[in-house]
């Protein structure tokens, strides 16, 4: 049986996919460094369910210690990469960019040469939409060039998709790199919108809006992007001298107005919005075209926003205790 590496495995989407690979019968290795972007009480609910499980293990452990990733390679047979690891955020990366630079480019070196040393070529790796930045043309495509970035997160994504491209060629590494659209559902990040509006309105705060509410998401079920991130799996598995980037999106955006609407209808509460000025680094909109994906790995969404936003309440009334 395969063994799968997650790093960033305790995260929001990293801890999903593990549930759901452990769930098909697969071996997981985990590694998380639970840093205090945010509660790390959070990530260790994200786990805890599968500690006694035979098939999982979890390194609590930082990409950018290099012995420590040889350790984990020395100590499990590794069939594929999955790196999710990274410093998330357009905000916060404009405000400690060497941070985001050291973490989500030399930590992601430190993956691959780890990889290289341990002759394991398969990769799968979190991109991100962010490297559009504000794009003129939509739907996004893959071949578009994306070299304006507009915030320091999308541009370490960016030159992470080059850094992988090298170790295709030099070292013929089989990589798909999965280009997320802003990501949500269940175990949802709580600095992200709909965790935060959420937890606002059901306390009967003002909701901050940032701009007049047209600005627009392709807003991506985790669902989803978990199946997208399989059958990424499965290509690099079964096919040889891959180097592909792919949107993973729901190729139907949502405006800002219509995402606090909708919460605020399955909440049944009415919102109190305050309006704030559009913020440095925000991009106007998101829309992926996902063509190369439905072809490539027959990637199809199939959570509507709603239906994800009424599973994502669901699960967020039930554990209100995590986000206290």
């Amino acid at each position: 049986m395969n063994t799968y590496l997650i790093t960033g495995g305790a995260g929001f989407i990293g801890s999903s996919l593990a549930d759901k690979l452990l769930a098909e019968g697969f071996k997981v290795v985990v590694i998380d460094n639970f840093c205090d972007f945010y509660n790390p009480n959070i990530k260790e609910n994200n786990v805890k369910q599968n500690l006694n499980n035979s098939s999982y293990k979890l390194y609590k452990s930082d990409i950018r210690d290099k012995e420590a990733l040889n350790q984990i390679f020395n100590q499990n047979d590794i069939d594929v990469v999955i790196h999710l690891a990274a410093m998330a955020g357009v905000r916060p990366s404009i405000e400690n960019p060497v941070l985001y630079q050291d973490v989500n480019c030399m930590g992601t070196q430190n993956i691959l040469e780890a990889m290289k040393e341990h002759s394991c070529k398969k990769l799968v790796m979190a991109s991100s939409s962010s490297v559009y930045g504000n794009c003129k043309e939509v739907p996004f495509k893959e071949d578009m060039i994306v070299d304006f970035a507009i915030s320091p997160y999308a541009a370490t994504k960016k030159a992470n998709e080059v850094m992988t491209h090298v170790y295709h060629k030099l070292f013929n590494f089989n990589v798909i790199m999965l280009r997320f659209f802003t990501v949500f559902g269940e175990r949802q990040r709580p600095d992200l919108a709909i965790n935060k509006f959420t937890r606002l309105m059901l306390e009967d705060k003002p909701i901050p809006m940032f701009g007049d509410g047209t600005t627009s998401r392709d807003y991506t079920y985790i669902g989803d992007i978990v199946q997208g991130i399989e059958n990424s799996i499965k290509y690099v598995e079964t096919n040889t001298n891959v180097y592909d980037i792919l949107n993973i999106g729901n190729s139907s955006p949502v405006t800002l107005k219509e995402m606090i609407n909708t919460i605020a209808k399955v909440l049944n509460v009415k919102p109190k919005i305050e309006q704030f000025p559009m913020q440095p680094g925000d991009v106007d909109r998101t829309f992926a075209d996902i063509s190369k994906a439905k072809k490539l790995i027959k990637y199809e969404p199939k959570t509507s926003f709603e239906d994800g936003i009424k599973k994502f309440i669901q699960w967020y009334i039930k554990n209100l205790n995590i986000y206290r």
